[in-house]
């Protein structure tokens, strides 16, 4: 990532473009070796690089000949000289060969970076969705 431009965005355009090519090795790229992330979807935790390459490759594989489009909305951080954070909206659209929209879904996502060695990776993510109280079901925005 270069120098001048904001490291928390260039992590999430790497993400998206990594997620929609299901290029395991350009999507684990981002992520620092000792990564610690608190994801929304099947599993507390990932602790580690190898754990998060593992969920990639069947994340990936599950999808079959589907692509899934990122987009990210109000994308906001803080960058200092070797630390930054960074949060927005962030939307998964499953997309079908011919270029079809199947679904959607939306989730928050918070990811703190590092710069080491004169490179920014993510040391820590966290995805997460309001839980209605009554009901103990997520919450996804209107």
């Amino acid at each position: 990532m270069s120098e001048e431009a904001d490291p928390v965005t260039q992590a999430l355009d790497a993400y998206a473009a990594a997620v929609y090519a299901k290029d395991v090795d350009a999507f684990v790229a981002i992520y620092a070796d000792d990564v610690h992330i608190f994801d929304s979807w099947g599993q507390w935790e990932y602790t580690g690089i190898d754990a998060w390459r593992e969920m990639a490759i069947g994340w990936f594989a599950s999808l079959g000949d589907e692509r899934v489009q990122v987009t990210f909305a109000d994308v906001g951080s803080a960058v200092g000289d070797t630390a930054a954070v960074g949060h927005a909206a962030v939307t998964f659209t499953a997309v079908s060969p011919a270029g079809e929209r199947l679904r959607s879904t939306t989730n928050r996502m918070t990811v703190g970076l590092e710069k080491r060695n004169g490179s920014w990776t993510i040391v820590h993510e966290h995805t997460s969705l309001p839980i209605d109280m009554a009901t103990g079901q997520a919450l996804f925005p209107a």
